[in-house]
This record gives structure tokens, C-alpha cells and sequence, in this order.
């Protein structure tokens, strides 16, 4: 058999993930087309606040109703027709839905000779859509940056309100907006930050837009107890255990300004250190009760520079005698030693209580083959979870990385069965996210401190991020404060980082619709705890479709080049991840010792990309690689390929 025969017969076989799908004449594909053009018209219909939008987001709004009414349906038998005819496969209507509806209905009449069956409102075209999307994009963002689309959105360290050259780096670096976190640092920061931001706007001529990004209520775990006051010093040691370099500290009296130095300081009381010299020997025993011994080898003012041969963990209260020449010059107590604050160790199987009582969190007491007798036990900062939190209900901590069911609950105390932890246990630390993902949570996103913030910064900032948004009324309360405080066209940003804000991103995009200025944050850390890890990549999927019917721009948001910006080497997976922000219309980093490198890599990798895609969609720019063996070049260079 030839091949030429082979491959027709091929080309005739269902493909694999339609086989058991029946297959449709022309009659029924263009029945169904028009039965689903219909519905979207009705399912719009049906939205009667439509009418109190502007004109340009009333098509939009109605463009996403459109598409939210098209994927009710199993569309895959109906996509398999319209290949088959070399039609559009309905895969990438996000934009303009009804348009490639009438489109594609106009097409299948022709073939079957009927009347033409288009109709409906005037809808967005493909063309109108790509304008929209794009004036929305710059009048958010800012003007398209020179050989790429896609923005690049730059999470402000705390060195930034003190070091303006921070920012005139990232500038120069590529950085297109400015984000300050308010869970970080404070207003008097805040403001230093972008006082400097517009310094360096004047010095390197560049644009840059400002985002205000509200903390929102904080489900965090509480204070951990202290284990105790106690400072390790130890030499450095070769490979066979001998001493390089003596262990060094710092003595000071109480209330004395700490000399400038890479070395430990601690404290001493009353005024003996003052009667001390270089070469005076001290003698103490230490938390473990070993007698050390060590010598005094500088001075500078009141401080003196202490050096001991031998490990010795120091401890508040220690007794340390001074001598000279072996004649006793007094003593002092150690004092301000340090906090030992342990980490709760858990382990699967193991209980841990939330409390609401703000009491300082401990270890539960296990036996001698580890097995846990009483549960460990932190407070929970949001009063909200306690009594609405059900037995059954899956509660992680600290970003996903440990995870349980609750047990028991009620209006004080919530228990947990831990059910997920690395190999060897989970170390809980105080300070770290809290996530009820079946719990429906009886909150509002904007915290007193939320509005307190607003008042004093929004004037400041081009856009407010809003954090924890749940609903269509947590958008309508952010809309109502900015009408109060006279900046109604402040940008708003919605952060889409839990299961509820997912579910109910439909209604949340129409009621954002209502202000000129619109963003979406896929905020992939906490909404990967919430929806799971499983499901992220198709729950960024759907959101990225929504947010482009509605003509919306979208961040791709968290961990982007993480390894590059703090350890100073990217991974694989987070370059393609980073590729990937293609599809976004701004790409969010976080902060890092390297971010500037970060930010620069980042636009190169954007630059690449630019022309391949826009959206979803293959562009089909010419690929070098394809060139005719004999028609290519065998001689280019690195730097012609990377040129390409």
C-alpha cells in the first residue's frame, strides 16, 4: 500500500480524544451552532445591570456572558465537526465570541445553500477586541514598553524607601510597574518609595505606573512560646575537628550603643567590663554546666571583644568572673540574651489545635518513641474561621507545605489531624499563611487597615490591588471607598487567590466592570493551597479565558524566576514558567538579592517570545530553524540565533 493511500486513510480516522463521539452532518453542525448563538444571546439578555455600564465595557460584559453561556455546554463533538471542515475549532473565541459564532453559522449556511442565519447585536470583532484589550492594558500599565507587550511588575524591598538607586536599576533594568506590599513596612516607607520612583522616572526617562497592594485580613498563625534565652558560639573547625579560628563576641554594658561588626554582641550588667583590658581572662559555666574559659583580645570604648577556643552555649543569668594576672577584677550576669523561639515538629497523623485565644503556641509532649501524647497548639489570627469551620474540612498552613483535616471544632479551638508533611516532619514557624479551602468564611476583604491605608496612599498610586477578594460586594465596597475618597480613577486590581474568588469570578468581573480601569492578579501561591496543587494549571487556564472575554488585562503573578532573584540561578521549569507570562498582559516578581539580574533576564526571555504569541494564540512568525538545508546558513554564530 502506498503512502499516499496510507495517509488518507489515516486522515479519515477519528482522533484519539473524540473516538466514541458521534459524528455530525452539516445539518446538525449548523443547528447546533445556532442553538448555542441563541442561548448566549438569551443567557445575556438575561443580565439586566448591563444597561448601567459605559458604552465600550458594555460590549465587553456582554462578550463574557456570551462566552460563560457557550462553556455551560460540551462543545469537544461539535470542535471535532468543524475541523473536519477546515473551520475554526471555537478554541479561541474568548474575545469575540458572538462574532466567530455569526462567523462560522454564515459559513456552514453557504455550504448548505440557506439563507444567511447571522444575527444578534453588533458584537466585538477579533480586530476590536486585540484594540481593546490593548487600551486597556496601556491605560492601566502604562505605554507598551519597546520589543515586548508583556509589562513587568517589580515587588518593592524595604531598602527601596532608603537606596533610590534600588529603583533607578530596575528601571533601567526593564521594570514597568511598582508594586508596595502593605504587608510590609509602612506608610512613612511607602511614600520614601515612590518619592524615589519618580526621581528616577526624571533620570532615565522612563515610565512607570505604581501599585498599592492592600494585606488584607491575615489568616496567619500567632506567637510561638520561648523556649528559653540562650546564645551559641562555637569556633570554626577544619575536616579533622581543629579549632582555625576562635568563636568571638561582643561584651557591652547594658544601654551601650553595639560597635559596628560582622561578630555576635551580648550584654553584661554592672560596671566590671569597665575595669577590663586586652589579655583579662573570664570563666563561666555555660547552659550545660562546662566550665569555659576565654580572653579578652580588644577593646573599643566600652565594649570589649571576647575570643574562646571551645563551643559553649551562653545563657541569660550566666555568671561570667573577670581576671587578671589570675586576681579576680568581679563579675556580671549576661543579660538580654536572645529569644529561642522552637518551631512546632509535626508529623502525619499528629494533632495540632488552633486557638483563638491569642495564647503563645507550644510543642505537644511526645513519648520516648516519638509518638505524640498531647497535641501542639497555635493561635489563629482570624476569628472569623472559629465557628464556621466544619469536622471534614481540609485546613493547610504555610503555603501549602503542611496540611490536615479538621476533626473538631467549635467557637474556641479547631483541631487538626495532619494528614500531609515532607519526609521528617514540617517545621511551623509563627507568622505563617493560613488556608480553610472548604470553609466559607464570613469576612469582608477590606480591613480596617485596608481603608486606613486607602486614605492616606490612593491619591498616591495608580492602581489598589485588593487581597482576599471573595464576591461581587467585596469589588462594589473597594469601588465605594475610592468614590469616597475622590479617586475613582485609581486602577483596581483584583487578586484572584482562593477557591470562593474562583468560583465567583464571573459576577466579580462584571461588577469590577463598573470602573474604567480593571486588572486581574492570578495569584498562583495561595490559589494553588486553595483549589490544589492538581488543578492549578487548568484553574489559571480558566481564569486567563474569562478575564480575556471580558477584555481584561491579567498578571501572571508569584514564585516567576523565584530561585534567580534570591539565590542567583534559575531552574528550568521556572524559565518555561516565566515564558509562559507571555500569555499575560504583565508578569509579577518578588523581591531578592537579585532582582535587577532577575528583571533583566526576564526581558529577555519576553523579548523572544514577543511575536510567537499573542494570548493563546500561535502567531506563526517565521522560525529560522525551517529555513532549506541548502539555502541555510551552516556558518551562524551564538549571536545570530539569539539575534533570530
Amino acid at each position: 500500500m502506498s503512502a499516499v493511500i496510507l495517509l488518507q486513510q489515516r486522515s479519515h480516522r477519528m482522533p484519539p480524544f473524540t473516538q466514541g463521539l458521534p459524528r455530525m452532518n452539516d445539518r446538525d453542525v449548523l443547528d447546533r451552532l445556532i442553538t448555542l448563538r441563541d442561548d448566549a444571546l438569551a443567557y445575556a439578555a438575561g443580565y439586566t445591570a448591563l444597561s448601567d455600564l459605559e458604552p465600550q465595557q458594555q460590549r465587553s460584559a456582554a462578550n463574557l456572558l456570551h462566552y460563560t453561556s457557550l462553556r455551560r455546554h460540551e462543545l469537544r463533538d461539535l470542535q471535532t465537526a468543524l475541523i473536519e471542515r477546515g473551520l475554526t475549532s471555537l478554541s479561541m473565541l474568548e474575545a469575540h465570541t458572538l462574532d466567530t459564532l455569526n462567523c462560522v453559522i454564515s459559513l456552514m449556511s453557504q455550504k448548505l445553500g440557506l439563507p444567511d442565519q447571522a444575527c444578534g447585536p453588533r458584537p466585538v470583532s477579533a480586530r476590536q477586541s486585540g484594540l481593546i484589550l490593548r487600551q486597556r492594558t496601556e491605560a492601566l500599565f502604562g505605554p507598551t514598553p519597546p520589543h515586548r507587550e508583556v509589562r513587568i511588575m517589580v515587588t518593592m524591598p524595604s531598602e527601596a524607601a532608603t537606596q533610590p538607586a534600588i529603583i533607578s536599576d530596575l528601571l533601567r533594568a526593564g521594570m514597568d510597574v511598582m508594586r508596595i506590599n502593605c504587608a510590609h513596612d509602612g506608610p512613612e516607607q511607602w511614600e520614601a518609595m515612590l518619592a524615589h520612583l519618580r526621581q528616577a522616572c526624571r533620570e532615565t526617562g522612563r515610565s512607570c505606573r505604581s501599585q498599592l497592594d492592600l494585606a488584607g485580613p491575615k489568616l496567619r498563625t500567632g506567637e510561638l512560646a520561648c523556649s528559653g534565652r540562650v546564645h551559641k558560639i562555637k569556633p570554626t573547625r577544619n575536616l579533622f575537628g581543629k579549632v582555625l579560628q576562635p568563636a568571638r563576641f561582643w561584651l557591652v554594658p547594658e544601654g551601650v550603643s553595639v560597635p559596628a561588626s560582622d561578630d555576635s554582641t551580648l550584654c553584661v550588667s554592672g560596671n566590671v567590663l569597665a575595669d577590663t583590658q586586652p589579655g583579662d581572662t573570664i570563666e563561666l559555666m555555660d547552659a550545660r554546666d562546662a566550665r569555659r574559659r576565654m580572653r579578652i583580645i580588644g577593646a573599643e570604648q566600652h565594649a570589649r571583644l571576647v575570643e574562646c577556643p571551645r563551643t559553649a552555649y551562653l545563657h541569660e543569668n550566666a555568671v561570667m568572673v573577670f581576671y587578671r594576672n589570675d586576681q579576680r577584677l568581679g563579675h556580671a550576669n549576661l543579660s538580654q540574651v536572645n529569644q529561642v523561639i522552637k518551631p512546632l515538629l509535626l508529623h502525619n497523623d499528629d494533632r495540632l489545635v488552633l486557638t483563638r485565644a491569642d495564647e503563645p503556641g507550644r510543642n505537644g509532649t511526645r513519648d520516648d518513641c516519638g509518638a505524640q501524647l498531647t497535641p501542639s497548639r497555635v493561635h489563629c489570627t482570624l476569628d472569623a474561621a472559629f465557628g464556621v469551620a466544619r469536622p471534614g474540612q481540609q485546613v493547610w498552613l504555610d503555603d501549602g507545605r503542611l496540611g490536615g483535616r479538621i476533626t473538631e471544632a467549635n467557637d474556641e479551638e479547631i483541631t487538626l489531624r495532619i494528614t500531609h508533611t515532607p519526609p521528617g516532619g514540617a517545621k511551623l514557624r509563627a507568622g505563617k499563611g493560613i488556608n480553610f479551602p472548604d470553609t466559607r468564611l464570613p469576612l469582608a476583604a477590606l480591613t480596617d487597615k485596608d481603608l486606613s491605608d486607602l486614605k492616606r496612599m490612593a491619591a498616591q498610586v495608580d492602581m489598589v490591588a485588593m487581597s482576599f477578594v471573595r464576591s461581587a460586594q467585596d469589588v462594589a465596597r473597594l469601588q465605594e471607598t475610592l468614590q469616597t475618597l475622590g479617586q475613582t480613577d485609581t486602577g483596581i486590581v483584583l487578586k484572584i487567590e482562593n477557591r470562593e474568588a474562583f468560583e465567583n469570578l464571573p459576577a466579580i468581573l462584571l461588577a469590577a466592570m463598573r470602573s474604567e480601569r480593571v486588572g486581574v492578579m492570578i495569584a498562583r501561591g495561595d490559589l494553588a493551597v486553595e483549589v490544589g496543587f492538581e488543578r492549578l494549571s487548568e484553574v489559571q487556564e480558566e481564569i486567563l479565558w474569562l478575564a480575556e472575554a471580558a477584555h481584561v488585562p491579567v498578571i501572571w503573578a508569584t514564585q516567576i524566576l523565584e530561585n534567580l532573584a534570591k539565590k542567583g540561578a534559575p531552574s528550568r521549569a521556572e524559565v518555561t514558567d516565566a515564558a509562559m507570562s507571555i500569555r499575560a498582559e504583565c508578569a509579577m516578581l518578588n523581591k531578592g538579592p537579585n532582582i535587577v539580574a532577575t528583571v533583566r533576564f526576564l526581558d529577555g526571555i519576553l523579548q523572544r517570545m514577543h511575536g510567537h504569541y499573542h494570548k493563546r494564540r500561535l502567531m506563526l512568525r517565521p522560525l529560522h530553524v525551517c529555513a532549506l538545508p541548502q539555502t541555510a546558513d551552516k556558518n551562524r554564530t551564538r549571536g545570530d540565533l539569539e539575534t533570530a
